[in-house]
């Protein structure tokens, strides 16, 4: 028999830990690896026992969570505690007695080796024989709508509504945390909701490739084929990540042409617009481009107070109107940013025993609220820049050139340089993946003409003034 949980203050400590935890990793790990946990609390705190499902993800976890769970329940604790994993069904425990100031170095060990399959051999062998991977939460009713995504939500609805017809495929592209995987969920979830027998399947872009490896590996190629050829749905998210891996684009064209022939639906999510993926074959990118592309923007502020108060509400609290259009104000970049935030308020709040308030939240997001005091983003100096030149944020990495795009680009980069602490490279990464010598043929070329063109001298001040609060 698993233990039950010990006491209330126990679960709040072991909930603060898993929010923390839901902010700090990326959103596929944190799904895969930590939101399954379970755990009971010692009346004294003094021991916290995580329950993993089986061998292999218990060997997993210890080797790369252990650490930066347990410094995490020290931290919010404010003593040692003594971390066990446990398998859930008791038949074996392994015990890690860790004192987490001594595992500090492993909670930064590196998480990019986890496997991008999520499921074991021998979990798979045991696994049903069809699953959508949908995350049921995930609808056109719990999404917030605004300008920012009030296009790309139109198109994902009718996608839903009458998959196989106009905008195939659809192509969703965005920042990070702006909510292009929600809108590719809530498309399947609709979709299963009208037509329950429909084959849907969501998927990262890098389990597919994981998926082609094994396939060649066990040759195993029909049960590949049969797998993604006979969707109706299908939905892949960051197909960026096929780049410079041309078996898999290879892979993914055929099952692109064999769900398009069966008039079989497909939507995607990128960082960029089509033309902008780097290092992708052209037919492939010619193919993105043949349905509809439309652009996911950051959310404006009434938008992200709107989002807050929702997704309290999902969680079974109450924000404060003013509390969310504190947090707004300085949460500004993304989705993902502000119910990260809103988890840390929640959890101070549960963890304290005090009501939600801006003193609250001022005292639960100290950290960030610091960091943004000190640093400017590039993030923020995109949308900005955006905002003031009346063009989109995804222009700004985008690879289109009209100077009415490119002028403003080339401004964020001067200012991103400015600003911020980033280097030449780390800029461009950020606008699209462009070269360094082309933010620095930017950044030379914004600042010598602003020693000679007062309008843009006067331009660039208002927007240094906007970006300094």
């Amino acid at each position: 028999m698993t233990e039950e949980p010990t006491n209330d203050a126990g679960q709040g400590l072991w909930q603060a830990c898993v929010e923390q935890l839901s902010q700090d990793l990326p959103e596929q790990q944190f799904n895969t690896w930590i939101k399954p946990l379970t755990a009971s609390v010692a009346e004294d705190f003094s021991k916290v026992t995580v329950y993993v499902a089986n061998r292999f993800k218990l060997d997993w976890i210890r080797a790369q969570y252990a650490g930066r769970i347990a410094a995490l329940l020290e931290a919010l604790y404010g003593q040692a505690v003594t971390l066990e994993l446990a398998l859930a069904h008791r038949e074996s425990v392994t015990r890690t007695y860790v004192r987490p100031v001594q595992v500090a170095a492993s909670a930064a060990a590196p998480e990019a080796g986890a496997p991008a399959t999520t499921l074991s051999a021998s979990e798979e062998a045991a696994a049903p024989v069809f699953r959508t991977r949908l995350n049921p939460a995930l609808t056109f009713d719990t999404l917030v709508e605004g300008t920012a995504n009030r296009m790309a939500r139109s198109a994902a609805m009718h996608v839903a509504g009458s998959p196989g017809h106009l905008y195939n495929p659809l192509f969703i592209y965005g920042g990070v945390g702006l909510g292009k995987t929600h809108l590719v969920h809530a498309v399947g979830n609709q979709l299963l909701k009208d037509k329950p027998d429909a084959k849907v399947l969501y998927i990262h872009a890098e389990q597919f490739v994981s998926d082609v490896v094994k396939a060649y590996q066990r040759r195993t190629f029909d049960e590949f084929k049969e797998r993604y050829h006979s969707l109706d749905l299908l939905l892949i998210d960051d197909v960026q990540f096929f780049a410079n891996k041309d078996r898999t684009q290879e892979e993914f064209f055929n099952a692109f042409e064999a769900l398009l022939a069966k008039k079989s639906h497909i939507v995607m999510t990128s960082d960029t617009y089509p033309k902008g993926l780097a290092n992708i074959h052209e037919r492939l990118v010619s193919r993105f481009d043949s349905g509809l592309t439309v652009a996911i923007e950051p959310p404006e502020l009434e938008m992200r107070v709107a989002i807050l108060i929702n997704k309290a509400r999902a969680e079974n609290a109450e924000m404060p109107e003013e509390v969310a259009f504190f947090v707004a104000k300085n949460v500004r970049s993304n989705v993902r940013e502000l119910e990260g935030a809103l988890r840390k308020i929640l959890a101070y709040s549960r963890f304290n025993q005090k009501e939600v308030s801006i003193q609250l939240a001022r005292e639960a997001l100290r950290d960030l609220l610091s960091i943004q005091n000190r640093q400017i983003s590039v993030e923020n100096i995109q949308k900005t820049v955006a905002d003031y030149y009346k063009i989109k944020v995804a222009d700004m990495y985008s690879k289109k050139r009209p100077a009415s795009i490119a002028r403003p680009r080339q401004i964020a980069m001067y200012l991103a340089k400015e600003l911020t602490q980033k280097s030449l490279p780390e800029i461009g990464e950020l606008f699209g993946g462009r070269d360094h010598t082309t933010v620095l043929h930017a950044v030379r070329k914004i600042a010598g003409e602003r020693q000679q063109l007062t309008e843009l001298n006067q331009q660039l001040h208002v927007l240094e003034q906007t970006l300094k609060g």
